[in-house]
């Protein structure tokens, strides 16, 4: 899960006040789609959803409307292959949401798997308990965990935007992200695979933070290279 450090580091631009706000709905999504597990969902999630909200700065669509946005409307095949089937449907179910989830289909779909009714009040999509669920139903529902765990970043990206616009950007923040959260990732593999430590039973979460494990996976990473050349391993301190 992620830490306030690490979201900040990831998405300098976001205020400190929404990173205490959405932390813990991002946290819980990611728990609940099995995106928290490993570093390269995680990584692929936060980035492809730093992306679509400009850093969870907008949580709904600006409606203009655009020329694209004037594709929403039916009779466009756009607004077909959205569920859009009346006039307004457009404006009315817009993106919401840090993933920005789109048109009458997808608003029934998750409300349905939410038990709320985004149909009744499409506004309920960009609220944070609700939106960042819905992220990770997305998600979750369109097998972006098995893309991610074969680096198929691409694939990810059209199947959230239905083409690769903003892909560099994406990109950008896939490779931050992996960056910010190699550390812990790779630190909390050892402390599980070293002798003494917990069992695959444990339920009880680690009390150490970002820092300490940080430096741990130092220490014993270190400790490998000394025994490999031959030196005693020292002892970390407590």
């Amino acid at each position: 899960m992620l830490v306030d450090a690490q979201l900040q580091k990831i998405m300098p631009a976001l205020a400190a006040a929404k990173r205490q706000l959405y932390l813990p709905h991002l946290n819980a999504a990611m728990r609940a789609s099995g995106i928290g597990t490993t570093m390269l969902r995680t990584a692929a999630f936060v980035a492809q959803l730093a992306h679509e909200s400009g850093e969870f700065r907008w949580m709904e669509e600006s409606w203009g409307p655009t020329a694209a946005q004037l594709r929403y409307e039916p009779p466009d095949a756009l607004a077909l292959r959205l569920g859009n089937t009346e006039s307004g449907d457009g404006k009315r179910f817009k993106g919401r949401g840090p993933i920005q989830i789109t048109g009458r289909f997808n608003y029934a779909k998750y409300g349905q798997l939410l038990g709320r009714d985004l149909l009744a009040d499409p506004a309920l999509a960009a609220a944070p308990e609700l939106a960042f669920e819905t992220a990770g139903l997305f998600w979750r529902t369109n097998g972006l965990n098995e893309l991610a765990d074969a680096q198929d970043f691409v694939t990810i990206s059209r199947r959230i935007n239905g083409g690769t616009n903003g892909l560099a950007d994406r990109q950008m923040y896939y490779a931050r992200a992996k960056t910010v959260l190699a550390d812990v990732f790779v630190a909390d593999a050892l402390v599980r695979s070293a002798p003494g430590s917990r069992s695959p039973e444990a339920t009880e979460p680690l009390t150490r933070g970002y820092e300490a494990i940080s430096r741990s996976a130092r220490a014993l990473k270190a400790a490998a290279a000394r025994v490999a050349k031959g030196a005693p391993a020292r002892r970390a301190k407590p």
